[in-house]
C-alpha cells in the first residue's frame, strides 16, 4: 500500500442539503465532450433521485451520512478488491498500523463465544507483565461487560494515552472466580521483525508486515546476530511468509538494505507521466551474504515487491510457493472535514525485469510445499487451492486494457551446481512431524532454506551471475 497524503473534495454534502452541484460537476467534466459532461449531469442526477427516495421513503429513518458513506464505499469497492472508504474510525485504525505504535496494552485477542479472548500477550508489555496468558477471557473491561460488544469495540477501549490504567475481569481456566486485573497502558510496538540465530551460523529473520518501524527493525536485527554469531555468520534466511505487506516505502528501504545497486520496483499508472522507479542504493547490510527467501501463498503486496526485487538481481534464491499477486498500488487520499479518507487503486508494480505481480505474483526458484497434505490436496482437487488475488471478485488484470503484455521476461540462470538443486525436496517425507509454529524443526520450508543458503555458502561458485 502507498499511502500518500493529500485532499479530495467531499461532495456527498451537496445531495445532502440539496445544493445545485453544477459547478462542481462542471470541474469533474473538465476536458470532456458536451455529450458527455451532459451525461455526467444526468448520472448525478440518477443518484440524486435516488437518495432523496430512500430519504423520505425507506422503512425505517435513515442517516444521511450513513446513506452517503454507504454510497461512496459502494462506488469504490465496486472498482476492485482493494479500493475503499474510509470512515473516521477506520482511517485513523489505518493510521495506527502503519505507524507501527500505540497506547493500549500490548495483548493479540480474538472473539470467541461472546467474549474476548487472549491469542497472546506481547513480550515486555504492561498485559504480560501484568500476568495476562493465552487463552484468557476478558469478561469486563472497567466493569462493562465485554458479551456483545464487537471485537473492534473491545480493542478500542483498550487501547488509550500511555499512563491511563484500565480494569480487566479475566476468567481463566482452573480458577474458580474471575480474576480482577488493573493494567495501565503503555507505548506498544507490535514486533513486526523477529529475528534468531540457526545452528550458531544463520540468521533467520521474519518480517511479518511493513509498517513504519521495519526497516528500523530489520537493521537492528541484523547487528544483533552479526554480534550473537561472533564473525561466524555464513548465509541469511528471510521469511516474508504470510506477510500481507504494508507501506511502499518501507518494502523500498528493505530491499534497498539488501542490493547494492539496481531498480527495486516501479509503478505504472493510467497517466504516463505518472510512472515511478525507485532503485537502490550502495551498500548491502548483509555484506553479500547468501540469501533464501521464504514465500507462500499468504505474501502479498509489499512483501512479494521485496521477493521480486531479489529474485530477478539473483540476490536471492526464492523458495516456497507461489505468492498471492497483489500487484496494485494503493494510494490514501484523506478527505476534509473529518470524513475519512479513500483508498483507492491508483498504479501496477513491477519487478526489475519488468513482471507485472498483479494476478501473477511471484514464482518461487523452488517449489516447496508447507505439508504432504498441501500437495495431495492440490492433485486431488486443483481448484480448491488457497485463494489469490486472481481469485478475488473484480480484480485487476496484469496489464491494462490499453497496455500491450511484455514480452516473455527470462530471469539469470541461478548458476547453481546439480549436486545444490538436487538436495531441495518439494514436500515433506513420510512421517514428517506436524507443523508447530513454536518447534521450527517441524517448519519443513525453514528446514528446506536453511538446508539450502548452507550449502550455497559451501559452495566455493556460488555467488550467482546478476
Amino acid at each position: 500500500m502507498k499511502l500518500k497524503v493529500g485532499t479530495t473534495a467531499a461532495v456527498a454534502g451537496a445531495f445532502a442539503a440539496g445544493i445545485i452541484i453544477g459547478p462542481m460537476v462542471a470541474a469533474w467534466a473538465q476536458g470532456t465532450t458536451d455529450g458527455g459532461r451532459a451525461e455526467t449531469y444526468r448520472l448525478l442526477q440518477l443518484f440524486g433521485d435516488v437518495f432523496a427516495r430512500v430519504r423520505a421513503e425507506y422503512v425505517e429513518p435513515v442517516q444521511d451520512r450513513d446513506l452517503v458513506e454507504n454510497a461512496v464505499n459502494g462506488m469504490l469497492t465496486g472498482l476492485d478488491p482493494h479500493s475503499a472508504y474510509l470512515n473516521p474510525r477506520n482511517f485513523r485504525d489505518m493510521q495506527v498500523q502503519t505507524r507501527g505504535e500505540f497506547g493500549g496494552l500490548g495483548i493479540e485477542v480474538t472473539q470467541e463465544g461472546g467474549y474476548i479472548r487472549v491469542i497472546s500477550p506481547i513480550d515486555e508489555t504492561p498485559a504480560a507483565r501484568a500476568g495476562i496468558r493465552p487463552g484468557d477471557f476478558i469478561t469486563h473491561l472497567n466493569g462493562n461487560s465485554t458479551q456483545g460488544m464487537t471485537l473492534q469495540e473491545a480493542v478500542e477501549q483498550m487501547r488509550g494515552e500511555r499512563g491511563t490504567a484500565i480494569r480487566l475481569s479475566v476468567r481463566r481456566e482452573g480458577e474458580a472466580r474471575p480474576l480482577e486485573i488493573s493494567i495501565t497502558r503503555d507505548v506498544i510496538r507490535p514486533q513486526v521483525v523477529r529475528f534468531r540465530l540457526e545452528g550458531n551460523d544463520i540468521a533467520y529473520i521474519r518480517i511479518t508486515s511493513f509498517n513504519e518501524q521495519t526497516e528500523v527493525n530489520l537493521r537492528r536485527a541484523m547487528t544483533t546476530l552479526r554480534q550473537q554469531a561472533g564473525g561466524n555468520l555464513k548465509g541469511v534466511v528471510l521469511d516474508l511468509r504470510n506477510n500481507p505487506g504494508g507501506l511502499l516505502d518501507q518494502a523500498v528501504q528493505v530491499t534497498d538494505d539488501l542490493l547494492d545497486q539496481g531498480e527495486i520496483v516501479s509503478t505504472r499508472a493510467r497517466r504516463s507521466e505518472d510512472a515511478q522507479r525507485w532503485n537502490a542504493r550502495a551498500g548491502d547490510i548483509t555484506q553479500g551474504l547468501p540469501m533464501v527467501v521464504l514465500i507462500n501463498g499468504g505474501s502479498a503486496s509489499a512483501s512479494e515487491i521485496v521477493a521480486g526485487a531479489l529474485q530477478d538481481h539473483r540476490r536471492a534464491v526464492v523458495l516456497g510457493t507461489r505468492s498471492f499477486g497483489k500487484g496494485s498500488v494503493q494510494t490514501v487520499m484523506p478527505l476534509g472535514g473529518n470524513n475519512g479518507a479513500i483508498r483507492l487503486t491508483t498504479a501496477r508494480y513491477y519487478t526489475p525485469s519488468g513482471r507485472s505481480i498483479q494476478a501473477t505474483g511471484i514464482e518461487p526458484d523452488f517449489e516447496v510445499r508447507a505439508t504432504r497434505q498441501d500437495a495431495e490436496t492440490a492433485a486431488a482437487n486443483p481448484t480448491r487451492e488457497r485463494e489469490r488475488e486472481q481469485d478475488l471478485r473484480r480484480s485487476l488484470r496484469a496489464e491494462g486494457a490499453a497496455t500491450p503484455a511484455p514480452p516473455t521476461v527470462t530471469l539469470p540462470p541461478l548458476n547453481l551446481p546439480n549436486s545444490i538443486t538436487s538436495r531441495v525436496q518439494n514436500q515433506p517425507p513420510e512421517g514428517w512431524p506436524t507443523l508447530d509454529a513454536t518447534k521450527p524443526e517441524t517448519d519443513f520450508q525453514l528446514q528446506q532454506g536453511l538446508s539450502l543458503v548452507r550449502a550455497i555458502a559451501a559452495n566455493p561458485q556460488r555467488r550467482a551471475q546478476r
